[in-house]
Formats: C-alpha cells, structure tokens, sequence
C-alpha cells in the first residue's frame, strides 16, 4: 500500500526478459531507499514491485510480461527516462495522499500541459473504459504513482484535467511528459468497491448460491444466508448517506 506523495526520481534498465534494475541517486533521495530490504515493496512509476535483490545504488525486481503488457514499465523508461519511486506505507505513517495500492488499471495518454500562475492544468485521454469509469470530479486518481485530485472531466470518464502544483511537478517524472506521452493510472480502489456492490443484486447472489450447492433461503435478516440484511446498496441509499 502506499500514498502516492513520490520520494524520489530513478530511472530502470532490464537486466533479463523478467527483471528490471530500478536505480537512483542514493545519497540525493535516501529516504526511499531507507531500511530497505529483501521483499519490500516500492512503486516504479506506481507499478507495485518486490525488491528480489539489494544493489548499491538501488534494487532488482521480477516482472512479468502481464506487468509490462499492462503498464509503461517496457522500452518507455529503458535507459534515462525517470520513473517515480516510493516505498510502501508503514503502519503509523502520515497519509497526505490517498491509499494507492500499485495495481495499474490500465495506460493513459497526454494530451496537453498548460502552465497557470498558480499550477500545472494537464489532461490526459483514456481509450480504455474499464479505467474511464472510475474517473469522477474531484475523485482521488494515480498518475504514474502520483496522487491527483480530478478538478475536470468529461461524462464518459476518457478525458479528465489535473491541477499540479509547482512541487509535484518540478519534484516528479510529470515535468518530462510530452502530449502523446504514456502514464500509468490507478483509480480510486473506494470507487471499484462501490461500484462492485452497485452491481451485485440479492437476487444475483441467491444464485450463485444455488449454483455453488449453498443454502440460498433467507436467514434471520431476510437475506440469503451470510450476506445480512435484504436491504441493498442503492443511489438512493447512497445518497442518503452524504454519497451524492
């Protein structure tokens, strides 16, 4: 689990078809690197990886051509490019940002940069609908590891504006993107479980009771047996409770 607030810029090479050799400047940003060891878990470009070995200026990670299929960890960042490196959350931490869990959704796109007085306005379309729907105003979002704020975005969800303040821009990978440039998305995980039990019915899940053997009959809620009461997550129900 980590916040998405970056600790450090690196930049990775590929050892082997299924390693990746992430690397920065250990004495600039030694806070990522901090007590590191076999088996910890660090966002590259807010890709989950497992450190497998420890080097002097960084670590070695497995991956999988699934990760590389799914994500800009392939020839995007082979060589110079930087990648966004945070270590994962500790229990007790201050989270600043929000919980972010390294699983990429799917790839975004670029499409403009402007410079405000006061921030970085930057859009980004997503031809995939499976992440679009996850996109909502002022949703929490992951780009490239880094956590955003949604200030914009269209009905469809493939098309979406952020505000980044001089800060994060200047303190991450996103200074160096150009439009048409790839960057990995992670929506909010709060949103895929509402949207689960959005579209799971009681009645749906009677049968797959019944298909699995299980008792289906109503229980003392009313409701088939283990999924308490027969009162279902709705809009309405949502709306009630401060969810509009």
């Amino acid at each position: 689990m980590f916040t998405g607030l970056i600790q450090a810029i690196g930049k990775i090479s590929q050892p082997s078809s299924t390693e990746l050799y992430v690397s920065w400047d250990t004495q600039r940003y030694s806070r990522v690197g901090e007590g590191i060891a076999m088996g910890d878990s660090i966002a590259v470009d807010g890709v989950c990886l497992t450190v497998t070995r420890i080097m002097p200026d960084g670590f070695i990670a497995d991956v999988s051509p699934e990760t590389l299929s799914r994500t800009t960890l392939s020839q995007d960042h082979m060589g110079q490019c930087p990648v966004n490196l945070e270590s994962s959350l500790r229990v007790g931490s201050k989270v600043g940002g929000h919980f972010v869990t390294g699983h990429i959704d799917g790839v975004g796109y670029l499409s403009a940069a402007t410079r405000t007085a006061t921030s970085w306005e930057m859009s980004f379309d997503v031809p995939d609908q499976r992440i679009a729907r996850y996109i909502v105003p002022k949703g929490s979002i992951a780009i490239n590891g880094v956590s955003l704020t949604v200030a914009d975005c269209n009905g469809s969800g493939n098309w979406f504006k952020v505000a980044v303040i001089p800060v994060t821009y200047h303190d991450t990978n996103l200074q160096f993107l150009v439009p048409g440039s790839r960057v990995n998305l992670e929506g909010d995980v709060l949103g895929k479980y509402v949207e689960k039990f959005m579209r799971v019915s009681p009645s749906s899940v009677a049968s797959n009771l019944m298909a699995n053997g299980e008792d289906a009959s109503p229980n003392a809620n009313g409701a088939a047996d283990g999924h308490g009461s027969d009162e279902w997550v709705t809009s309405e129900f949502l709306a009630e409770h401060g969810y509009s």
